[in-house]
């Protein structure tokens, strides 16, 4: 993908999308395929696909310190580091230096951020769920937060079209509260991951073990984007997919999006406020800062998308105050800012499994298992502590080199050691849903401003009763489901961390069909202002227990084709 710059002699677009992760590539690639010219801002630096991915092919040895983490790296991003991978010598460069990129915590928030061009679609967990009737009908049938004014039949058509487009490999169920979706061949799972499996299906009714379902090519098929090809099991994705092996905006949506002739492309580029009219009741543009020069910047359009990831494009709707809306764009309700949600992990147990010694297996698989949600789907699945549910991620392996090391071996027996397989072990750990509670909120800080001059974030958002109960059961049954496969030594493990270590944070300008208790409408427009659309996890109502990325990207090409019809008909 070339270098786009904006033209100087160019202020106006039919469309601006702000972001380039996940949500931001989808809008840019369905707006600018409809003919829409469309301005993509970015406040990072450029990424292309392939030629900057500076770590793709280092091992080990390569790194200085052989890519252990230093003192320093860790004073950079020190909140950060708490999800212990992001200073990681192979990754550290996708995530921002906290000390250049602060923000404040009233309680521990742990907010991950990636800014250059591809966002965290460069980064992320690739694991793919759709959502069900179930959690759409979720705070409804709860009497909880505001319902969800869409529902599965609405958007399993674009789940289709994701799908279909960025590749997702995995099975077919049948089950109800994990709807089936167009894949991929399925990752194959190891002995000791089948074995689990069929253990399960035989002692736990109802219980299902599959392989996660995961946003890499495992066939043959052409996928539309930059050269891109079949998974190549390295499991190096973090530092960036040389063969675009899996989906990633900047080797799929956008290269899509630049084939159009359409896509101006403007990285270093802060987004900080979308400028309103009050006689059209419609936004006319964006400003923005350069990131190096820190010039100042307006662009205008017909249609604006804040995709910048849930937190920043509230802040940035927070910061677009004027006499209509002097509490943020949008903010009737009073909304903007509040029910933060993610996903509770960090709970689980592992074992150890004897048997199998003949038994290895190829490669470097990047998802291991999934075992989707069975706790208050009705009947005997209902409990009484808590609602909603989750399901577990986890895996098996052999042991490797470094079991020997702990055994303090030499000579013979050492090099014996070296080439001998460990045992076999089997971790799982859960996600849970997080209610939506109004009281878990971000703000901003007028005080304590960046290098920019612009505000900083203030997270003050905590677990609650619903998630401690739940944990306990996530515990519980994976010490049972283990035990009952057949591993010994089964040890659980709690620690809960804090809300953003799932980094899929979500909430902060929520859909819903009535204005006074919502931010955004069922198309993902903002109420009073329907030119303006939020297709990031900012608009979710609710949270699930699966990851969301496919959800965004499914809400997003059908609010983009929604703004394509509303500008035809002249409504925005």
């Amino acid at each position: 993908m070339s270098k786009f710059y904006y033209n100087q002699e160019q202020e106006s677009y039919d469309a601006i999308v702000v972001g380039t992760g996940i949500s931001g590539g989808w809008a840019a690639k369905e707006l600018c395929e409809n003919g829409l010219k469309t301005l993509v801002l970015e406040r990072g630096p450029m990424v292309r696909h392939r030629e900057d991915y500076p770590t793709a092919n280092m091992d080990n040895w390569d790194f200085p310190h052989a890519g252990s983490t230093t003192r320093e790296d860790i004073k950079q991003q020190e909140k950060q580091s708490r999800t212990g991978y992001t200073t990681s010598a192979a990754s550290k460069h996708w995530f921002v230096n906290d000390l250049e990129h602060p923000y404040n915590e009233t309680k521990r928030f742990d907010w991950m951020r990636g800014y250059h061009v591809g966002g965290r679609s460069i980064m992320w967990g690739r694991q793919s769920y759709r959502w069900s009737d179930i959690d759409f009908g979720a705070n409804k049938n709860d009497g909880i937060a505001v319902d969800w004014p869409v529902r599965y039949k609405d958007i399993a058509p674009w789940y289709d079209k994701v799908e279909s487009f960025i590749g997702v490999s995995g099975e077919n169920l049948g089950l109800a509260q994990l709807p089936d979706g167009i894949f991929e061949p399925m990752m194959e799972l190891n002995c000791v991951e089948q074995h689990f499996r069929e253990q399960v299906a035989d002692k736990f009714n109802g219980r299902v073990v599959t392989a996660g379902r995961t946003a890499h090519i495992t066939s043959d098929k052409k996928f539309e984007g930059d050269g891109r090809v079949r998974c190549q099991f390295r499991n190096r994705c973090i530092r960036g997919c040389p063969f675009g092996g899996y989906f990633s905006s900047v080797s799929s949506t956008l290269p899509t999006a630049e084939r159009t002739g359409n896509l101006t492309l403007r990285p270093d580029s802060i987004v900080h406020e979308v400028i309103y009219d009050p006689d059209t009741k419609l936004a006319t543009g964006v400003k923005v800062i350069d990131r190096e020069t820190k010039e100042a910047f307006e662009f205008k359009a017909k249609v604006i998308f804040l995709c910048a990831s849930s937190m920043a494009s509230t802040a940035i709707l927070m910061q677009s105050k004027s006499d209509r809306f002097e509490n943020g764009l949008g903010n009737d309700s009073d909304q903007l800012g509040r029910n933060i949600m993610d996903h509770h992990l960090g709970v689980g147990a592992s074992g150890k499994f004897d048997g199998f010694d003949d038994k290895y297996y190829k490669g470097r698989k990047p998802s291991g298992v999934y075992v989707p949600r069975f706790r208050n789907l009705g009947g005997d699945s209902n409990m009484k502590d808590f609602i909603r549910g989750y399901g577990y991620q986890g895996g098996a392996s052999r042991g490797n080199w470094e079991e020997s090391v702990s055994e303090l071996s030499f000579g013979k027996d050492y090099k014996d050691a070296m080439l001998k397989p460990g045992g076999w072990t089997f971790g799982m750990g859960g996600f849970g849903e997080v209610l939506p509670y109004e009281d878990n909120r971000m703000t901003l800080d007028y005080d304590k401003k960046d290098k920019w001059g612009l505000p900083t974030v203030t997270f003050d958002a905590e677990f609650k009763e619903n998630e401690w109960k739940m944990r306990e059961d996530m515990k519980q049954q994976a010490v049972e489901m283990l035990e009952k496969a057949g591993l010994r030594d089964v040890q659980p493990y709690d620690n809960p961390g804090a809300l953003g270590l799932g980094i899929h944070e979500m909430g902060t300008a929520r859909m819903g069909r009535d204005p006074k208790t919502s931010v955004v409408n069922g198309n993902n427009q903002v109420h009073a202002c329907k030119n303006v659309y939020v297709t990031d996890g900012a608009f979710m109502t609710s949270a699930s227990c699966v990851n969301p990325s496919l959800t965004y990207m499914a809400f997003t090409a059908r609010a983009a084709n929604h703004a394509v019809q509303e500008l035809k008909k002249g409504n925005i």
